[in-house]
């Protein structure tokens, strides 16, 4: 599985770097994720500056995609060219958007008037988008999900993992990243926050 993290300008390196390393744990089995930028340098919102790994046309042949935040996300979602570079396909892939990348698929036309989640800084731009905001980390409808708050990250992770490979590969995955002392706790949560946005299948296959 490839999967593509959108990392802008001015990027939250919680969103981006700590999916791509939970994702990253099943590199075994052949996947990876890859902080996907329109520039071949980008720099966080705190100045750290990494150099992207695939550029923003993989977007359109990945398997599954995460848009991360940042601080400049209001100025891209206003980018009517930039958005046009951004080509994604819920029929065939998994899209997940997190805090403020939320306004991005949003303005992307990928929720419509769906229930979404986000931060509580971008909360009112993603309403006056015309979306309804939930009090909650993480919600998914079909192959679209959105999460709100910087160590959401985890779940847009997980859910990914589980709608790919298995609930128990998501599992393993957070076991690896959980603070030592309170694994089972930790991936009790992350997987409550996911399990009821899961197909029936996959539930099936877990039991």
């Amino acid at each position: 599985m490839q999967i593509a993290v959108l990392t802008f300008d001015g990027f939250n390196e919680l969103d981006s770097f700590v999916a791509a390393a939970i994702l990253n744990r099943l590199r075994a089995q052949g996947w990876a994720a890859h902080i996907t930028s329109p520039t071949p340098r980008v720099t966080s919102m705190n100045g750290v500056t990494v150099d992207r790994q695939k550029s923003l046309d993989f977007a359109a042949e990945a398997d599954a995609v995460i848009i991360g935040s940042g601080i400049k996300t209001r100025e891209y979602a206003a980018d009517a060219a930039l958005l046009g570079q951004i080509r994604l396909d819920p029929a065939r892939q998994l899209i997940g958007a997190q805090c403020s990348g939320t306004l991005l698929l949003a303005k992307l036309g990928l929720i419509g008037r769906l229930p979404a989640c986000t931060d509580l800084t971008t909360k009112p731009w993603v309403i006056e988008a015309g979306v309804e905001v939930l009090d909650a980390p993480f919600v998914a409808h079909g192959n679209v999900a959105t999460a709100g708050g910087c160590l959401a990250s985890q779940y847009l992770a997980a859910w990914i993992i589980a709608r790919l490979a298995t609930p128990r590969d998501a599992e393993e995955a957070l076991h690896y990243v959980a603070p030592v002392g309170e694994k089972e706790q930790y991936i009790a949560q992350a997987m409550a926050a996911v399990r009821p946005f899961l197909p029936v299948e996959a539930m099936a296959g877990a039991a």
